[in-house]
């Protein structure tokens, strides 16, 4: 998974960096780049003994948004959770000092696992599908049970009206990134589809859930994990730019809303020979997981699913109006960054459809 560099980094400049804070990283290195990583650059290190390493930086250049590719936070929360019963790799540094390879960066372990960028999971039995499944759901349940304040993450986020504060921050950030210009043909990228109807829905308490506060991992889906390399069991977390003091639904709706998207998945090109709800073999259906989440951690996500997983569809179009700025202004880092990038304008159209069929059902519901 890790090949050609494709955002070179000062190596010399690195390894005189470890060489001084981390000497159990042997030297000198050999340097990968990942193909996945849609805001972070990632890096593999290999050293000469064979032992392997990760670095995540942010990206070079004017940042759009200061919210995002923040791996200050990332090493944090991943730290925090070491002693925890939470999956997640070793840390060996953070530096924050740009001068060393142009942007912050930290380095962790590598894990010796599965990656299944697959959803769908092919080549597996529907009990081995299903078993996977449910091992990333049950971690999901683990990691909301850990106490945050206990862990030093007190101060990781308010605790209190989650869901107000993602409308705000996903206002500015679609504001900042539907002006960004591409920098050869000077076209903006271009708003969110009734971008103003579905935050002024969002925000109404009459629809919203419930607080609800536990740390939030931010991007909890299947190709962000590592499974052990045969046993149904995952053995690090991955990607923790996005992660807060939040409302759980937030990750279960990000497992649960690419079951909802159906013809529009196939439409993008997203929708794999696999990952075919209703039919593929041992896949879960969005009730197994509520099911399984709750059997784990004591709390029925349900009643309150529909809304957060029209909110998940919402913010997957701003967060892929987000890389669609990064192509724009060739900030890109991932290999499929403009197949991401084209879907931002289809999934505000079906957020809005959902909103509009959940907006409806409580306005039934409210005249029974």
């Amino acid at each position: 998974m890790a090949g050609l560099v494709r955002q070179p980094i000062d190596v010399g400049a690195l390894e005189a960096y470890i060489g001084q804070h981390v000497p159990g990283i042997e030297l000198l290195l050999d340097v990968k780049q990942f193909g996945f990583g849609q805001s972070n650059p990632t890096y593999q290190l290999t050293s000469p003994d064979g032992s392997r390493y990760v670095l995540r930086k942010k990206p070079p250049g004017k940042l759009i948004s200061q919210a995002a590719h923040r791996v200050e936070r990332e090493h944090r929360i991943i730290e925090a959770l070491g002693p925890t019963n939470v999956p997640v790799p070793k840390t060996y540094c953070l530096c924050e000092d740009n001068s060393v390879i142009g942007t912050p960066f930290y380095i962790m372990e590598f894990l010796d696992g599965r990656i299944l960028e697959d959803a769908g999971m092919p080549g597996m039995t529907a009990k081995e599908r299903s078993s996977h499944w449910k091992a990333a759901v049950k971690t999901l349940a683990k990691f909301h049970s850990v106490d945050f304040r206990k862990v030093g993450l007190g101060d990781f986020g308010k605790h209190s009206s989650f869901y107000d504060r993602q409308v705000a921050t996903w206002r500015h950030m679609s504001a900042s990134q539907e002006k960004v210009a591409d920098v050869k043909t000077g076209e903006p990228v271009g708003p969110i589809p009734h971008l103003d109807e579905m935050l002024a829905f969002f925000s109404d308490k009459r629809h919203q859930p419930k607080d609800r506060t536990t740390l939030v991992h931010g991007d909890y889906k299947i190709d962000n994990m590592v499974f052990h390399p045969s046993r149904p069991e995952v053995i690090g977390l991955l990607d923790w730019e996005m992660a807060t003091v939040g409302h759980p639904l937030l990750d279960l709706a990000n497992m649960i809303h690419a079951f909802h998207l159906g013809p529009l998945q196939a439409k993008l090109g997203f929708l794999s020979d696999t990952f075919r709800p209703g039919t593929t073999p041992g896949l879960p259906t969005p009730d197994d997981i509520m099911r399984w989440y709750s059997e784990e951690s004591g709390w029925d996500p349900k009643p309150d699913m529909a809304w957060a997983v029209a909110f998940a569809v919402f913010r997957a179009s701003a967060i892929s109006q987000g890389i669609a700025a990064r192509v724009a202004g060739k900030q890109a880092t991932s290999l499929v960054a403009k197949h991401y990038a084209e879907a931002f304008k289809p999934l505000g159209e079906y957020a809005w459809e959902l909103v509009q069929m959940e907006r409806d059902r409580v306005t039934r519901q409210a005249r029974l």
